[in-house]
């Protein structure tokens, strides 16, 4: 349920509302836009009769059934686009980003001439994995917190935020002191325990959809990190799982677009794991934009063929910086239409 407030509606009234539903053991979350507040409505059960006591309130204009199961993910709950800053970045705010660099840290030396390479050629934010998880327990796993040292010895000689993976809840602390946002990989989409934790840290959180995942299983994920309180909750569409064999995975570009519909949240293309296949990536990730996502996610390597982990997917430097070449004519074609959801 949500409780939209009366334009005129002050502090007393919403703190009214959000006491009487403290009382009926509900927590109410905030969504303030332009002219007036709305509250989600969030908890085991809604009382009888309670959603009339709210309706009869001071302030309050009206209240709504939400029938989705995901409630603070929908634009039922908000309707204007989230927008999550670090620092003079936006990503959500109508311009696409560009999340590159390598799957893994496997040396300083590595990472930095990658990162100094993605950084010329236009990318927005540095990737890396310190913590891999892999199928097979005997496959390069990162470097761990030394990894994460060296993608902050990155960001300080870039300037380029950071995006890396916390595999479980014991390293959430960990990797929340180094990184700019947590990415939760598509392995850990229903690892509800992680989920939470890395909300818990206020970071934002990048939500990766499993690979036999449904659109309303992904959202539900990133529900529970918006329950935590914390709003700034990215999804990453990277491939889901189908019958065929001639790519890794198969990107789902209907759902960006269904999920640039139904929730406010922003969407990332991963058209790197969502291929599998290098020479695909450049015209995945065209049409991945084209098709409303608010950025990508790219791997960049600067020798794929002697990458410790996904080497075929990878774009050497050159590549990229082709496909950023790309990227910006695209986005000049079609900025109206990407900045409107």
């Amino acid at each position: 349920m949500i409780v939209v407030m009366k334009a005129h509606a002050d502090l007393a009234d919403r703190d009214a509302v959000l006491a009487r539903l403290a009382e009926n053991k509900l927590k109410g979350h905030l969504s303030e836009g332009e002219e007036r507040i709305v509250i989600g409505v969030v908890g085991a059960k809604i009382p009888a009769g309670l959603e009339e006591q709210l309706q009869s309130m001071s302030g309050v204009q009206t209240t709504l059934r939400i029938t989705r199961p995901y409630k603070l993910a929908g634009r039922e709950f908000q309707q204007h686009n989230t927008v999550i800053r670090i620092g003079d970045l936006e990503i959500g705010g109508g311009t696409p980003v560009v999340m590159a660099g390598p799957c893994s840290v496997e040396s300083a030396e590595q990472l930095l001439s990658t990162a100094h390479a993605v950084k010329a050629a236009g990318a927005n934010i540095l990737r890396g994995g310190a913590f891999k998880p892999r199928t097979s327990p005997y496959a390069f796993r990162g470097l761990g917190e030394e990894g994460l040292k060296i993608l902050a010895q990155a960001r300080e000689e870039t300037g380029l935020p950071i995006i890396t993976e916390a595999l479980n809840t014991r390293d959430v602390e960990l990797v929340a002191r180094y990184t700019d946002i947590i990415q939760l990989g598509a392995r850990n989409m229903q690892n509800f325990a992680l989920l939470e934790e890395a909300g818990q840290t206020g970071k934002p959180i990048m939500v990766k959809r499993g690979p036999s995942a449904t659109v309303e299983e992904w959202l539900l994920a990133a529900e529970y990190i918006l329950a935590t309180g914390n709003r700034n909750v990215i999804l990453c569409e990277r491939g889901i799982r189908t019958y065929e064999t001639a790519t890794r995975n198969t990107l789902d570009l209907n759902a960006v677009a269904v999920a640039k519909r139904r929730t406010h949240l922003p969407v990332i293309a991963d058209p790197s794991h969502g291929t599998g296949k290098w020479y695909l990536v450049q015209p995945m990730a065209l049409a991945g934009l084209a098709a409303g996502a608010d950025g990508l996610m790219i791997e960049v390597h600067h020798d794929p063929d002697r990458a410790s982990s996904d080497g075929p997917q990878s774009l050497n430097h050159h590549n990229f910086a082709q496909l950023m070449q790309q990227v910006r004519r695209l986005i000049a074609a079609l900025e109206p239409e990407l900045a409107v959801a």
